[in-house]
């Protein structure tokens, strides 16, 4: 028999879990000052997929399904968010006497987390609707839990449905989730609750082939990215990323790691003998783990790949991490690395992130956790580069022969704390100078590049006038 869930929970005993009545009003920042009024709800908008409207409705899941690792996004007050914007300017500016004083994960979340009140209350409230809470996160950013589809349905007044969507089998919530009203200064909302993943930002080509019929195409290797961008000279002097580590974000692992020493063999970057590669396992400072390791099974170990051996070519002598969780049920395990790398004692201070999706499609409650993990990795001194997209300003249509559904940038990418790393043309076939860019043989470790080549940005939607003008 399921246990009746009282309609208002006594605000004296949430403080009593936060605290006595006294210390939680001393505390600053806390948001939550109302009693739970379980009748009294307040709809989380935008927190439902868009394919709910349009693919086929299977029917509810099964009430005891489990939904493992959901993360619970708190909201920063306004004037908390200004503070933190000056403090990540301070923390930058030459001229300022915080330059470059980081702060750690707890210093972050004694200044700009959710308040010790507002995490218990939310803590206690979760735990009322029968959820498992796991741990909460050391920026006092987010609550991981865990529950059944009936817990969700029964909490967040949502129900959690099969879906076919283009022949594939998902989960997704119907409805926008509810809270109720009390709650809703200080949370955000729950960051998923379907198990669509972010797109890789890698395209595959058939056998590594080139080219379009008469149109040749050049393939471009690290011994050509050192020649076209100038690396060569900083490689020279010394400058390869040694003393560096570099965290790729993956939800996958290597089939086989030795195919970063057979990259890095081929192309000649086995010189840099201080360059390597580790596997981690990101893990939160406290709580139960929800980081596993991705079986094959799970996850795009080609985009692992491809991230780790381009890290490598870029910085050859660097240390190159890639900090892997599989996904669970509702949550990207790229997004659980990057919640716990921000919790270890010295987290790797570039991240590389290869994986996207349209704001609209990740969501507001996605895509304000993107912007909480940001910013608080800048205030940690951490520089995070994510791939935008080869789709222009038409991310919600990635992969789609055109564009049908707005402006829609990746919420990935999108924040005002990360560099947003677009793709780029070359021009040289487009002028027909390719001659004058690429000699006509290939050096030992495959360049065949002479010097930096003119650019363009990579567009691949017809919005791109150069290269409808060239493919007619």
């Amino acid at each position: 028999m399921r246990a009746r869930i009282p309609a208002v929970l006594p605000f004296s005993l949430l403080l009593m879990a936060a605290g006595t009545f006294s210390a939680a009003a001393q505390t600053p920042g806390r948001l939550i000052r109302e009693a739970i009024d379980e009748a009294r709800l307040r709809v989380l908008p935008g927190n439902m997929r868009p394919e709910v409207r349009t693919a086929a409705d299977l029917g509810a899941v099964e009430e005891n399904l489990l939904l493992d690792h959901m993360i619970l996004q708190f909201h920063r007050a306004p004037e908390t968010e200004r503070s933190l914007e000056q403090k990540i300017a301070a923390l930058h500016d030459p001229a300022s006497p915080e330059f470059h004083r980081w702060m750690t994960a707890a210093e972050f979340g004694a200044q700009f987390g959710a308040s010790a009140a507002d995490q218990s209350i939310v803590k206690a409230w979760l735990e009322s609707h029968g959820f498992t809470v796991h741990s909460i996160a050391s920026g006092g950013t987010a609550i991981d839990f865990s529950g059944t589809a009936a817990q969700v349905r029964q909490a967040l007044h949502t129900e959690i449905h099969y879906l076919d969507v283009n022949g594939e089998r998902h989960i997704a919530n119907m409805s926008d989730p509810q809270i109720p009203a009390a709650l809703a200064p200080a949370v955000a909302g729950v960051v998923s609750l379907h198990d669509f993943s972010p797109r890789p930002m890698r395209r595959k080509r058939a056998q590594y082939t080139s080219g379009t019929g008469a149109t040749a195409a050049q393939l471009v290797t690290p011994g050509d990215l050192a020649v076209i961008y100038d690396f060569t000279p900083l490689f020279e002097a010394g400058i390869t990323g040694k003393g560096q580590t570099i965290a790729v974000i993956e939800d996958a692992v290597l089939f086989r790691t030795s195919d970063w020493n057979t990259f890095r063999n081929a192309f000649g970057l086995a010189a840099y003998t201080s360059g390597s590669l580790t596997i981690m396992q990101p893990s939160p400072a406290s709580g139960a783990n929800n980081c596993s390791m991705p079986g094959l099974a799970h996850g795009d170990d080609g985009e692992a790949a491809l991230d780790v051996e381009w890290a490598s070519a870029a910085a050859p002598g660097a240390t190159i991490m890639l900090a892997a969780c599989q996904s669970t049920q509702t949550t990207f395990g790229g997004l659980i690395a990057m919640q716990n790398l921000l919790s270890q004692p010295n987290p790797p201070a570039i991240w590389s992130v290869s994986y996207g999706e349209c704001e609209t499609m990740n969501g507001a409650a996605q895509n304000e956790a993107f912007n909480a993990i940001y910013a608080q990795a800048a205030a940690e001194g951490i520089s995070v580069f994510v791939a935008a997209g080869d789709e222009g300003a038409a991310s919600c249509d990635a992969g789609a022969a055109g564009a049908t559904h707005g402006i829609g940038v990746s919420g990935w990418a999108s924040t005002p704390n990360n560099v947003a790393v677009g793709g780029t043309d070359f021009e040289d076939t487009y002028l027909g100078t390719a001659n004058s860019y690429w000699s006509a043989s290939n050096s030992v470790t495959y360049a065949s590049a002479i010097s930096y080549i003119p650019e363009i940005p990579w567009n691949d939607s017809c919005a791109s006038g150069v290269l409808a003008a060239y493919l007619g």
